[in-house]
């Protein structure tokens, strides 16, 4: 029986990552997912926010990702985000500001179709803050 499963994670842009995992977590439509080796196969569309990997030799990867799929096969899962970056790269500032600039376009409130977008550009403002949370919390222990 494997131990490990392919994790491959692309954006529009580029691939992100591609390897050998223990286990993937992620946040899909409806909760925290947990994928490891044998999984079921399941397809998801994920929620704005971190997706971890569990690498073979207990080291974790992280990345963020704002929305897209998440498929499992039984021998690999793929990640096919709409916007995908290392969590290294996560620009806590660039964030601040974009969850700022989404906050004062939702106070204006002209069109509909203007604030369902400036709401979207709130949530993964706030979701790339939260990861950075996250990771930040993880590398102090």
């Amino acid at each position: 029986m494997s131990k490990t499963i392919r994790c491959d994670i692309v954006s529009a842009e580029e691939e992100i990552f591609s390897g050998e995992a223990a286990m993937i977590f992620a946040t899909g439509a409806v909760g925290e997912l947990g994928v490891t080796p044998r999984h079921a196969p399941l397809i998801t569309q994920l929620k704005p926010g971190p997706v971890r990997v569990q690498q073979p030799d207990g080291e974790e990867a992280f990345f963020f990702v704002g929305g897209g799929i998440l498929e499992v096969q039984p021998h690999i899962v793929t990640v096919l985000a709409d916007t995908a970056v290392r969590a290294d790269d996560l620009d806590a500032a660039a964030a601040e500001r974009a969850k700022e600039e989404a906050e004062r376009e939702l106070a204006d409130r002209t069109g509909e179709m203007e604030v369902a977008e400036a709401q979207a550009k709130l949530a993964e403002a706030i979701a790339q803050l939260q990861a950075l949370e996250q990771l930040r919390k993880k590398l102090k222990r």
